[in-house]
């Protein structure tokens, strides 16, 4: 059994943490997305890929999200993108490392190439969702539900069994965040792995980002009657076989 453990990012900040094969010169580092966590399928199926292939794995729940501390409601990209450098730096180190961003994830990884670009040897995209805030809630909302939110600061956002709390400042914010304007020169391995039944996220988002990567070896994976988590048995083979390809490709 793996042990959390925390990092304490400040007096008030602890973060969730998860990480194994310290000493490895390779981490992969996943991302999870918006309002989830480290207990799901994807964290859990590519730690036991990593602890397989014994390279590193690091994953951690944003402040706000699973068992680290904060309000979700007081986050934003901003903040979770600087929770993401900062555990990052303190526990990668001199390391090479993989970034898999999940939905939101995806976004906040490509925030790090402004950081760790010369570290950043792999990038894989799980249902990518850069600029979501925006382009998929914004600018789809009703005049009602924005005069809502501009006048309570939240809304709740109904989707199925969930309910999203969406604030009025990480709308604000998340427009302050925008990643898909400009390149990214890196020559490194970047695939994008979508389903072809995602009702979340259209596919167009995946190949958003795969036009900001000029110089990578890059590809586009559909994953038929997949849906937006991609947490299904099939998909997580694929995951970790697209995985595998960039680990053995770098040796």
């Amino acid at each position: 059994m793996t042990k959390y453990k925390y990092l304490k990012l400040n007096k008030y900040k602890k973060i969730r943490y998860l990480s194994i094969n310290n000493k490895a010169n390779l981490c992969v580092v996943f991302l999870h997305g918006f309002m989830s966590d480290l207990e799901g399928n994807k964290p859990k199926s590519l730690l036991k890929f990593c602890k397989n292939k014994k390279i590193g794995f690091l994953g951690f729940e944003y402040s706000g999200h699973g068992k680290s501390s904060g309000k979700f409601v007081r986050g934003n990209i901003s903040i979770w993108s600087d929770d993401t450098k900062k555990i990052i730096n303190k526990i990668t180190k001199n390391k090479n490392i993989i970034l898999i961003g999940s939905s939101m994830g995806s976004w906040i990884g490509l925030k790090q190439f402004k950081y760790f670009s010369k570290k950043i040897k792999g990038f894989i995209g799980i249902g990518s969702a850069p600029e979501f805030l925006e382009k998929l809630m914004w600018n789809k909302f009703s005049k009602k539900i924005k005069q809502e939110i501009i006048s309570k600061g939240l809304y709740l956002l109904k989707n199925g069994d969930y309910e999203y709390p969406i604030t009025y400042q990480i709308i604000k914010d998340g427009k302050k965040n925008k990643v898909l304007n400009k390149k990214i020169l890196s020559k490194i391995f970047v695939t994008m792995i979508h389903g072809s039944k995602d009702e979340v996220v259209p596919t167009i988002f995946s190949k958003k980002v795969l036009k900001l990567f000029p110089y990578a070896k890059k590809k586009l994976v559909i994953i038929k009657k997949g849906d937006h988590s991609l947490s299904d048995k099939n998909s997580l083979k694929r995951i970790t076989t697209e995985l595998k390809t960039i680990v053995s490709n770098m040796f």
